[in-house]
């Protein structure tokens, strides 16, 4: 199993061109406001203020990017879908998620976050609409499974998995979390770190050319 030895603050901006250069593989972390994406961020670093938590939605309107092990970026991105911006920032915002998706090629793999207590919304399957016409690899996170009765979980869950089906032939990768359980850490960890491996032995595989 993948485990994290460290996890360092590296820069934060909203142009994708001054984001790092070095080529390592990227993963992305993105969803609507207060779905509680700086604390799985915590929790998969196992460093409780490496992304700043606040009760205040939409507070992240950077790209931020943490260097992990010194072989891949976490990067935090705004959320999406916070009322209270005013139409400008909302665009500003809507902006940099886009061209950073778009345009990094950097960017391996985009973790969305839901809230696993609601129902599914619109907008969440929208931006996943918008992420399958643009060919953009990514994956479901969902959240604060620990909010939830046993016994409600897996009809939340099911709910979910049915909503994406009507529009995907096949569903993307999705694991079920909670931050203050520590719940579904392992499997994403694994998940990059399989991914991780597949990139490296991809690039192995090409002949050196003289």
């Amino acid at each position: 199993m993948m485990d994290i030895n460290s996890a360092e603050f590296v820069i934060s901006n909203t142009d994708p061109a001054l984001c790092p250069d070095d080529n390592k593989p990227e993963y992305a972390f993105i969803g609507r406001s207060n779905v509680g994406k700086s604390s799985l961020i915590n929790m998969l670093t196992n460093k409780r203020k490496l992304a700043m938590t606040s009760s205040t939605p939409g507070k992240t309107t950077l790209i931020n990017h943490f260097i992990i092990d010194d072989s891949w970026y976490l990067v935090d991105l705004p959320g999406y879908g916070f009322s209270q911006r005013d139409r400008k920032k909302k665009k500003q915002i809507k902006d940099v998620i886009e061209r950073y998706i778009e345009e990094r090629e950097q960017m391996t793999c985009l973790f969305v976050l839901i809230d696993l207590r609601h129902d599914p919304q619109a907008i969440d399957l929208e931006f996943m609409r918008y992420l399958g016409e643009n060919g953009v690899p990514f994956c479901i996170v969902f959240t604060k499974a620990d909010k939830l009765k046993g016994g409600e979980q897996k009809p939340k869950l099911q709910r979910y998995i049915d909503a994406i089906k009507k529009e995907w032939d096949e569903l993307p990768p999705y694991f079920v979390t909670s931050s203050e359980k520590r719940l579904g850490r392992k499997e994403i960890l694994n998940y990059i770190e399989e991914v991780n491996l597949s990139i490296k032995q991809s690039s192995d595989d090409i002949p050196f050319i003289q």
